[in-house]
């Protein structure tokens, strides 16, 4: 049973992918959500005229074949939207040519997360997209393109459980 780094507590099996709500929960009232939203898993339109999409970023985890997976949402424009949905279903979508969004999520662990530049990668069929978060001396896009250690993941588990 491996030891967590923080506290010292058995781990089991450590989570590897932590989610958020979508961005429909932050941008309105539940009173007016069924008039101004339209989602399901993996996308949102918001009042027709705020469209998201659900992806992964993905940040190895150094000396592992792990990877450490942040759910996040990013709006797209309604354009890139629109094409995404028009190849939601096609085989070959992951030859698309990479989106451009803003990342949609506040992540709890690191500075301010919301309206980071993006690229959002469309993958085989049931795959979500991969987003990269464009490289800047932001924390989160240095852990994406350099990894991240098991002692780093376990600091962000206890984190997360704080909020």
């Amino acid at each position: 049973m491996s030891k967590c780094s923080v506290c010292g507590c058995d781990l089991g099996n450590v989570p590897m992918c932590f989610g958020s709500q979508s961005p429909a929960s932050f941008m309105v009232k539940p009173e007016d959500y069924e008039k101004r939203v339209l989602e399901n898993d993996d996308q949102c339109i918001i009042d027709d005229e705020h469209y998201f999409i659900r992806g992964h970023i993905e940040i190895l985890i150094i000396e592992t074949n792990e990877v450490f997976i942040w759910s996040v949402w990013v709006s797209l424009s309604e354009k890139s939207f629109e094409h995404v949905c028009e190849n939601w279903e096609s085989e070959g979508r992951e030859e698309c040519t990479p989106y451009f969004g803003w990342l949609s999520t506040n992540l709890p662990c690191y500075p301010e997360t919301l309206h980071l530049k993006t690229s959002v990668q469309s993958q085989p069929i049931g795959c979500v997209p991969l987003i990269t978060v464009e490289l800047t001396n932001h924390p989160l896009s240095i852990e994406q393109a350099e990894g991240i250690t098991m002692d780093r993941v376990h600091q962000i588990i206890h984190q997360i459980m704080q909020h």
